[in-house]
């Protein structure tokens, strides 16, 4: 007769498998671990759009939305030390009277080559520029000047976030003055940012640099505001947000780009995940539509399935959302 004892085994092994992996599968106590959206809680009034105050406080708290942060903030770093591995390390190089003004340049390999100037985001709160070294591989590859921007924190300016503002403008203003210097072409001089980055990228971008520095109006050639706030009405709203950020009527207005349309003079992409926050998808889509009606040049990307930190390692990603949308933006592709 035949010897079916190792036919059986492997069948057994498969089938025990199976079941254990559909037992694992079942099991409710896994999918409670990373729960998505506001807690469970019992629906108050109102207080923003359709949104009671519970609802709207996990709209801009990213990690009800991305439970698996600090694992991909955790990547960032490691990345952007794979990249300074690769590329060597960054020049950094003063643009303002302060320690924290100061930017990372990852030069491009010919002159005369496009610059891309990167704000990082953080809540207006974390983050700094050698956390954000990874994109440089795709935009140095691409025969593109990456820099990416340091500036004061909100803690550090009393909850205020206009000094933030002004460090960034400050700091676009020095690239483009001194691009020579490094081998930049201001002709093509390109601004992005993600999330607290994205919303001061979009308060740079509707800036009047003539006006405010002596540069030409039309200087930037394009925009990426990436997973960005354009309104701060709701954030204000927001206890998240208004924990640490001493909101006033002059930063609602002011710092709101969405108020500011009338200033912007660089075509924009503007950038979200389905797997976003509904506060973060909202403010990219009406965003959009606000400089479309305005009658300016704007392209929205909606990626699906990327949730809001993915949204910012796919800058990274040739064949990423913003990867591919950046260099779409700089005619590269």
């Amino acid at each position: 007769m035949p010897d079916n004892r190792k036919t059986n085994l492997r069948l057994v092994s498969r089938r025990s498998l199976l079941g254990t992996a559909a037992a694992v599968a079942a099991t409710p106590a896994l999918a409670e671990g990373c729960p998505i959206g506001p807690p469970p809680h019992e629906k108050g009034p109102k207080v923003w759009m359709d949104m009671d105050q519970v609802e709207l406080d996990a709209a801009y708290d990213q990690s009800a939305y991305a439970p698996l942060i600090k694992q991909i903030q955790m990547r960032f770093a490691s990345s952007s030390e794979a990249t300074r591995a690769r590329l060597g390390a960054p020049k950094r190089l003063a643009y303002g009277p302060t320690p924290t003004e100061a930017l990372d340049l990852y030069p491009a390999k010919t002159p005369n080559a496009p610059i891309f100037v990167y704000v990082h985001g953080g809540r207006w709160l974390l983050g700094g520029a050698k956390d954000y070294g990874y994109p440089a591989d795709l935009f140095v590859n691409a025969g593109v000047n990456y820099i990416a921007l340091d500036f004061i924190q909100s803690d550090a300016a009393n909850g205020d976030i206009r000094p933030m503002a002004e460090q960034v403008r400050r700091g676009i203003a020095w690239v483009f003055k001194n691009a020579a210097s490094f081998g930049g072409d201001t002709r093509r001089f390109y601004v992005g940012g993600h999330s607290s980055g994205g919303h001061l990228c979009g308060v740079a971008l509707v800036t009047d640099w003539q006006k405010d520095f002596g540069l030409p109006a039309d200087m930037i050639a394009g925009g990426l505001l990436m997973s960005g706030i354009y309104d701060l009405k709701p954030a204000r709203l927001s206890g998240t947000r208004s924990a640490y950020i001493r909101f006033d009527d002059d930063m609602e207005l002011s710092m709101s780009s969405m108020r500011q349309i009338d200033g912007l003079c660089a075509p924009i992409t503007v950038t979200y995940g389905t797997f976003e926050t509904p506060e973060f998808q909202r403010q990219a889509r009406d965003f959009a539509a606000a400089v479309k009606a305005a009658g300016k040049p704007v392209e929205l990307i909606e990626a699906p399935n990327f949730n809001h930190f993915e949204m910012c390692e796919s800058l990274g990603n040739p064949y990423g959302p913003n990867g591919l949308a950046a260099l779409k933006l700089m005619k590269l592709v």
